[in-house]
């Protein structure tokens, strides 16, 4: 919320860019189809930081159960508008709970794409991570990216991960599938759950 705190207008923005990249054909769903191809068809996803649900409305639509939850307002309201089938919740994901919601768990994957992570509080990035290991079945995936010079080195993305009991299965450098390297200004981490996360 930092950020719509920031630039009010942020969060209309946002939505208009999607919409409008839609409009013109652009590919928008990439991250959408890369998790599609991870799981069996009628699996349970969490969208966590689902935006506008450009990529859990696809997921939706490809036969898949999915909960999209942001904590703007906005965001919601127009996944809701444009994507509807998915279960569009406001939600802070540093608070997740989803059972206490009535939404049953757990998750085969959660996809966290759109450079969520940065946007959060630091305070709050290994909480966030230690929730999804929470909600993630046994054999459950995370599937997070973002960019680098964010603020967030994926160093110490990993690090905070493995707090959280999360370990990678598979280090990427887009969500097409390039392999990361020391030198990648992007991250695609795809991470199991193992332990509980440490306190």
């Amino acid at each position: 919320m930092t950020k719509v705190q920031a630039d009010p207008g942020h969060s209309a923005w946002y939505v208009d860019r999607f919409r409008n990249l839609a409009a013109a054909g652009e590919d928008i769903v990439g991250e959408a189809r890369m998790i599609d191809t991870m799981v069996p068809r009628g699996a349970r996803i969490l969208d966590a930081g689902c935006g506008a649900g450009r990529n859990g409305g696809y997921l939706h639509h490809t036969g898949h159960t999915v909960v999209g939850v942001d904590v703007d307002p906005t965001l919601i309201t127009a996944a809701r508008t444009d994507h509807p089938g998915p279960q569009w919740i406001i939600g802070d994901l540093a608070e997740l709970d989803l059972p206490v919601r009535g939404i049953p768990e757990p998750f085969d994957i959660i996809l966290c794409a759109g450079n969520v992570m940065t946007f959060l509080a630091p305070s709050t990035r290994t909480d966030v991570l230690r929730r999804f290991h929470q909600h993630l079945s046994p054999a459950g995936r995370a599937v997070v990216g973002f960019g680098a010079g964010r603020g967030y080195p994926f160093a110490e993305f990993l690090t905070d991960a493995e707090r959280a009991g999360l370990v990678p299965d598979l280090l990427l450098s887009t969500w097409d599938l390039r392999p990361f390297s020391k030198d990648s200004d992007f991250l695609v981490a795809v991470l199991r759950a193992t332990t509980a996360p440490q306190p």
